[in-house]
């Protein structure tokens, strides 16, 4: 059936027919995008049409159906809202509000959305001048049925007093932009994003719609319209997908929508996303950044030249670098550069600018992109210091690298940078894409300049730690081989390029080893001090670790987490210096540790301590002071089974959240015969306040005697208060970390967090008859990372194939699985 026979049905077919004709256009697989958008609003405009005919006989005379907003522009999605002013010259009160009725009743009659309002061309300019909101929709009206001179020079005198009233109007829609980006996030970053609300969706598109309507400023049109009408597909199958007017893409709904689509998978379809969203971005930027410069100029301008008589001042032009000046608060090219001549200049540029903390200008960035011939292989030296000069220039880094990208000299530079671009991470410590996250870490990184020898090598690696992420399988090894490739390139020598390799390769080493394995442990430091191979790249790989985990989230970095890497570098740091690592037994434990190993010894129970505990803000720029570590707890237990299970089981009962958790055995001083286990452990309360000490520690007196039945405790707490449905978690995964130890055996532990976690692991460990010699766990986000060092009765590792059946008894455990 073609769009005239659909249209045609509706004409005939009264409201039955439209609904009908609707339906089948919108199941029309052969029709999607903007051709569907036009279809559905043309055979929407044919049935209001004929409602509007009908109910004024024909004639319409001082009476016009106008519509407005996205409807207006022509664009609805399959559950769009219609929006609609009945406009009328205030002759015939009565008859308009009977006509409205006409048209109101059917369109309810559908359960179609209605915005609609009825207003003589006096009110609705009144109602525009009070409501920003009114304004913008009115810049879209649209004639649709009736008296079209009365639409017409509504519009005529909507338009005036846009762009007369624009520089006090511009502003105003400045705010209300910046306000919703503030309440909603960036598009571009967000797992389930707003299509319509968030920074760089829809609502910002109209937004510089507006601005070019004003004729103050003009957004940079070069895959505006593109971006705004993927964002548009998008919100079409998400619509066609959930049967709901909804602007959210949830995640349970992403690969549906994809596949709406014809999309790979949900990953690809957020990438288009999150593309779209950065060119509308970073067009708001520019638009915005020149309605300032010009209001600011047209506040100027009177008072020079009331000053000079007449005359008009140029603005001045500072140099910045070599073809490069400061002109009107950017960074723009002189006038006597060359960039055909000069491959340089784009780096150089960019350096400047970020150093004086100005944006590049758009006419320059695209003049270079479209002249500048590529640097030659390896790069010239002024070309590297360059690029570490923009790395190390701080927060001005990120506008200026987004200007860059926007025009694509980032990809010319770096052409294995296409592959991370706009990449989404689907991991809840992450708040940023993969690109935008390598910029953040070399942000992060330039603080940590003055502790390195080597700042340039520090930077580069920030910028390049996760650039595997864009290839399968480990990305840190996929990452080792670019970042080779690429220092090669760029002109670092062999050793400086295998130092770059290297801290690609094992940018996670220090903080994986420090939070789960054992530093007591000699095969630990060993390995660590192995990998690094020598003191400067330890440091360099030191500042890299801070700097990526701060750049991730705030889950990723605290005190606590800093101390231990901190801790693990000295370590390794004496073992590369030619001194051994520690034997275990060497290592003495606090006084306050120590005391209460002996009071454990000589009362034969458990003995604990708990103190609050505070740490300072992992971002020095955040205003919220001090962040909660919550409790430290310690508890000293005679060696003894069932220790693991029973501690975790009670911290559960009592509502305890554990943050970290480690547990070794102490020997005592002084010739005492015997060990006590201790557990140094963080907590904080779920709900209310911590208990008493004295509470917890007669529930696990109870609990290691046997008579607190913690599994029935818990199974009756949630069967009173069942979890909500959320997203699926990825299931968990158990593995036997090899040659980690030579002491014990290191089973790794990956799996959603949830109270009881580590009573369950716990108790699994005891039913293998295995001893926890010791364990070490933490939480990233929504998930749990704990490592536990077993040994068989007699004290020495496992062999491999009971080491596999523990892992797997672990799994099952997780699994639900007896």
């Amino acid at each position: 059936m073609t769009s005239t026979d659909v249209t045609k049905e509706a004409e005939d077919s009264g409201p039955g027919g439209y609904a009908a004709a609707r339906l089948r256009l919108l199941t029309e697989g052969a029709r999607s995008g903007p051709p569907r958008r036009t279809a559905l609003a043309g055979l929407t405009d044919d049935w209001l049409t004929g409602l509007f005919d009908a109910g004024t006989g024909g004639t319409g005379r001082g009476v016009s159906l106008v519509a407005v907003g996205g409807y207006g522009r022509g664009e609805l999605s399959p559950r769009s809202d219609l929006d609609l002013l009945l406009l009328h010259d205030g002759s015939d009160d009565k008859a308009v509000a009977a006509l409205a009725d006409r048209l109101w009743y059917p369109v309810w009659d559908l359960g179609l959305d209605l915005d609609h309002s009825v207003r003589t061309p006096g009110q609705a300019r009144r109602t525009a001048g009070e409501d920003l909101k009114v304004h913008l929709g009115l810049l879209d009206a649209r004639h649709l049925a009736g008296d079209l001179g009365l639409t017409a020079s509504l519009r005529t005198a909507v338009l005036a007093d846009w762009r007369n009233q624009a520089p006090r109007r511009l502003p105003e829609l400045r705010d209300l932009c910046a306000e919703r980006a503030e309440r909603q996030g960036e598009l571009r970053f967000l797992l389930e994003p707003d299509l319509k609300e968030a920074r760089g969706g829809l609502r910002d598109a109209t937004a510089l719609r507006a601005v070019a309507a004003s004729w103050l400023a003009d957004a940079p049109r070069e895959g505006l319209a593109d971006a705004r009408r993927r964002l548009l597909d998008v919100r079409d199958a998400l619509h066609l997908a959930t049967g709901r007017a909804t602007d959210r893409l949830a995640l349970q709904e992403q690969d549906q929508v994809a596949a709406e689509l014809g999309l790979l998978d949900a990953d690809t379809l957020l990438r288009q996303v999150y593309e779209a969203a950065r060119v509308i971005s970073y067009a708001g930027d520019v638009t915005w950044r020149e309605v300032g410069r010009v209001l600011r100029s047209r506040s100027v301008r009177p008072r020079l030249r009331a000053m000079l008589g007449g005359g008009k001042a140029a603005p001045e032009r500072s140099p910045l670098a070599e073809g490069v000046v400061e002109h009107d608060g950017e960074a723009v090219l002189a006038r006597t550069a060359r960039p055909e001549r000069d491959p340089v200049l784009p780096l150089r540029a960019a350096a400047a600018a970020a150093q004086a903390g100005l944006p590049l200008s758009l006419h320059a960035v695209r003049r270079l992109a479209a002249t500048t011939r590529p640097l030659p292989t390896p790069w010239p030296a002024e070309a590297r210091e360059q690029l570490v000069t923009l790395l190390g220039s701080g927060r001005p880094t990120v506008q200026v690298w987004e200007a860059l990208e926007a025009e694509g000299l980032v990809t010319r530079l770096l052409p294995d940078w296409e592959r991370v671009r706009c990449r989404p991470q689907r991991n809840a410590v992450h708040v940023w894409t993969v690109d935008r996250h390598l910029i953040e870490t070399a942000v992060r990184a330039s603080e940590f300049t003055r502790r390195v020898h080597r700042p340039d090598l520090l930077l580069v690696a920030a910028l390049l730690h996760d650039i595997g992420k864009g290839w399968p399988g480990d990305h840190s090894v996929a990452g080792e081989t670019i970042a080779r490739d690429v220092a090669a390139r760029i002109g670092f020598d062999r050793t400086d390029a295998a130092v770059l390799a290297t801290l690609v390769r094992h940018h996670l080493l220090l903080v994986e080893t420090a939070t789960r394995r054992d530093l007591d442990d000699p095969a630990t430091v060993r390995a660590v001090a192995d990998a690094v191979g020598s003191e400067h790249t330890l440091e360099l790989l030191h500042a890299l670790t801070e700097a990526d985990a701060l750049a991730t989230g705030p889950a990723a970095w605290s005190s606590w987490r800093g101390s231990l890497v901190a801790d693990l570098v000295k370590r390794v740091s004496a073992v590369l210096a030619g001194d051994a690592p520690a034997a275990p037994e060497t290592t003495a434990p606090t006084a306050e540790q120590e005391r209460l190993a002996l009071e454990a010894y000589r009362t034969g129970g458990p003995v604990l301590a708990l103190r609050a505990r505070t740490e300072p803000s992992a971002d020095p720029d955040s205003a919220a002071g001090p962040a909660p570590l919550g409790v430290e707890l310690l508890i000293a237990v005679p060696d003894q089974e069932g220790v693991l299970p029973a501690v975790a089981g009670v911290l559960a009962v009592h509502r305890l959240t554990v943050r970290t958790a480690e547990l070794r055995s102490l020997s005592l001083p002084d010739g005492v015969e015997g060990s006590v286990l201790l557990l140094d452990w963080r907590v904080a309360a779920e709900y209310g306040s911590l208990p008493q000490a004295a509470r917890l520690r007669a529930d696990l007196v109870r609990a290691l005697d046997g008579t607190l039945d913690i599994a029935a405790r818990l199974a009756e707490r949630d069967a009173a208060h069942p979890r909500r449905r959320g997203v699926e978690p990825p299931p968990p995964r158990v593995t036997v970390a090899p040659a980690a130890s030579r002491l014990a055996t290191v089973i790794e532990v990956r799996a959603q967090d949830a109270p009881g976690l580590l009573f369950r692991l716990g108790r699994a460990l005891e039913t293998a008859g295995v001893r926890v010699r010791s364990a070490h766990a933490s939480t990233l986000g929504s998930n749990a990372v704990d490592a536990f060092y077993v040994t068989g009765p007699e004290g020495t590792p496992l062999p491999g194939e009971e080491a596999g059946d523990v892992a797997r008894t672990l799994e099952e455990a997780l699994r639900g699985r007896p």
